[in-house]
């Protein structure tokens, strides 16, 4: 039986975001109550009852977040400073197409825009996929031309920015999951290897 899903909006998306960045504040804050109650081993502490600061941290610092909307069709993670953000094709773009849409220019309007907060300048990294049907050579240079239509987008949204961005694709060689389940294909697998993503370093 399929599942349905609920279609994605600008507030669900928002609300996301808001709750990523309130968990991660969450997590720094006990990483700062685990270090300031840490202790040296003294009389009556054994010495493997203490957990070195730099553990501590360690655990804290490499934490993957992740955030999607409910239709699946976007997410975003953050993976200590890297931040990847990924949208299926399927919204960006028409079947077998590679002009940006104009509902795609909004969410593209609104992934510019966190760029301009969180990394005002550096590279950034756009990177187009497909799925495995049609030959490699066409997906290759299909993924290419999706990935430079969404860099046009993201140029013109951060004209006069301090960032690089990059094109690359890589049609079919890089799939989310895979293609085929139980032998057969999987459509809604495929849709999401369907994709560009959007990868850029956070400055804080």
């Amino acid at each position: 039986m399929s599942r349905s899903r609920e279609p994605v909006t600008a507030t669900s998306v928002t609300e996301a975001r808001a709750a990523r960045r309130r968990l991660a504040l969450s997590l720094g804050t006990a990483s700062m109550l685990l270090l300031t109650t840490y202790t040296p081993a003294s009389a009556g502490t054994r010495a493997d009852d203490v957990f070195p600061v730099e553990d501590i941290r360690h655990l804290v610092e490499n934490v993957r977040l992740t955030v999607e909307s409910l239709d699946a069709s976007e997410s975003e993670t953050r993976d200590d400073r890297t931040v990847t953000v990924t949208l299926t094709s399927d919204v960006l773009f028409a079947f077998d197409k590679w002009e940006v849409t104009g509902a795609a220019r909004t969410r593209l309007a609104r992934i510019a825009d966190s760029i301009r907060t969180d990394a005002p300048d550096g590279v950034i990294e756009i990177a187009g996929h497909t799925d495995d049907q049609g030959s490699k050579a066409y997906n290759r240079r299909l993924s290419q031309r999706r990935a430079e239509a969404v860099r046009g987008v993201l140029a013109g949204l951060l004209s006069g920015r301090s960032v690089t961005l990059r094109a690359s694709g890589h049609g079919e060689t890089r799939p989310r999951v895979p293609n085929m389940v139980g032998n057969r294909p999987s459509a809604e697998n495929r849709a999401l290897n369907r994709r560009v993503e959007i990868v850029y370093e956070a400055s804080r």
